[in-house]
């Protein structure tokens, strides 16, 4: 993604940033929820500003601080269920329901988003009885969706080794060996190869205000006629975590069928965590009588090492150019493609937040059982 400039860690996390044309009037509200493996981000990061958004579509942008790591998914016996970050975004809607009026917001008309992690959010916002009248509309972008809802298996693993890397309780330690000890639960979780991207840190099914997987789909499919969704993913999206692995570089290497076979291993990934699990969620959520619009990000810049690598929609939507400029993943990037297809892109989401569908002129046909149909994103 890039760097983004420093912010204090602190466990004094959660806000909101909020970005409004103005405090009169009632416009459509977009809440985001930032990515990073529930490990790392933040929704007031300048790459998320909203500004853009707010002033192209006239909207009301929300973007969401909640708990990450150990702090905010620990699942350990006498210590916590789990899933007190999902609580906290669970918390952030229902801020927004009853105060976003006051910053020109209408709390009939609000979409979610959320791109990886918090498009997992989304995801699981969608089947969350809480979570029933608190939004309209929703975008998922990249849901780790292979995941499911999560894995308590690996939540109760991850929290073993945690507790054995703590200096100290949970309930006492400081935050610095808490993130020491999750680093180190991270790494270990890695594998030797360091390919396995999930960490156990993660939000699990049945645990707080999520249902199990039995709830989440009856929850999910009850709701469906009245929501609206766009579901998407990217055409490399292993390639920002598998670009520089050293067991993978070590394998492109070798002669005649190293890096077809590395490039295998990234597409096999990438296909099984992210783009048919994406498929599959739009094609529950369209039997059921969601509107679903699926789409496929396939821009990649000039000189990048990661092609259309997962997060490389984001520059098109939040930020400024200069909040990007850094970023690898846009590296001999054409200025000129940037603007034009950032304009379309927001104009789409927009469009999608105002309506509840994709501007006409775009021609994005709406995703069906019968005719499951995907749009291609570039320039």
């Amino acid at each position: 993604m890039g760097t983004p400039e420093h912010h204090e860690q602190s466990e004094d996390c959660l806000s909101l940033t909020i970005t409004t044309p103005g405090v009169n009037g009632a416009r459509p509200v977009l809440v985001w929820f930032h990515g990073g493996a529930w490990v790392s981000g933040a929704g007031n990061w300048k790459c998320y500003g909203g500004h853009r958004l707010a002033r192209e579509g006239d909207v009301v942008v929300v973007a969401v601080n909640y708990r990450l790591g150990m702090l905010g998914y620990l699942r350990s016996p006498g210590v916590s269920e789990g899933n007190l970050g999902l609580a906290d975004q669970l918390a952030a809607l229902q801020w927004v329901r009853d105060n976003i009026a006051a910053f020109g917001g209408d709390p009939d008309v609000v979409t979610i988003a959320g791109q990886s992690a918090g498009a997992h959010t989304v995801q699981c916002l969608m089947g969350m009885p809480k979570a029933r009248g608190l939004f309209r509309r929703a975008i998922v972008q990249s849901s780790p969706a292979g995941l499911g809802l999560g894995n308590s298996r690996a939540a109760r693993r991850a929290a073993n080794r945690f507790r054995r890397y703590l200096d100290g309780t949970p309930q006492t330690a400081p935050a610095s060996a808490i993130l020491t000890a999750q680093s180190k639960v991270a790494s270990t979780s890695a594998g030797r190869l360091q390919l396995n991207i999930a960490t156990g840190v993660t939000p699990v099914p049945g645990a707080g205000p999520l249902p199990d997987e039995v709830g989440w789909l009856a929850e999910a499919n009850s709701r469906a006629p009245g929501l609206d969704v766009i579901i998407g993913t990217t055409a490399r999206e292993m390639a920002a975590f598998y670009a520089l692995n050293p067991g993978l570089q070590r394998l492109r290497r070798i002669p005649l069928v190293g890096p077809a076979a590395a490039n295998g291993v990234e597409r096999v990934v990438g296909a099984a965590v992210f783009d048919r699990p994406g498929r599959r969620l739009g094609r529950q959520l369209s039997r059921a009588g969601a509107r679903v619009w699926m789409y496929r990000f396939d821009y990649a810049a000039a000189a990048s090492p990661f092609g259309a690598c997962h997060c490389i929609e984001l520059p098109f939507l939040f930020g400024t150019d200069a909040d990007w400029a850094k970023a690898p993943m846009l590296a001999g990037a054409d200025p000129k493609d940037l603007d034009t297809l950032g304009r379309r892109v927001r104009a789409a989401w927009l469009g999608f937040i105002r309506t509840g569908a994709p501007p006409s002129d775009l021609k994005w046909p709406q995703h069906t059982a019968a005719t499951p149909t995907v749009y291609h994103w570039d320039v």
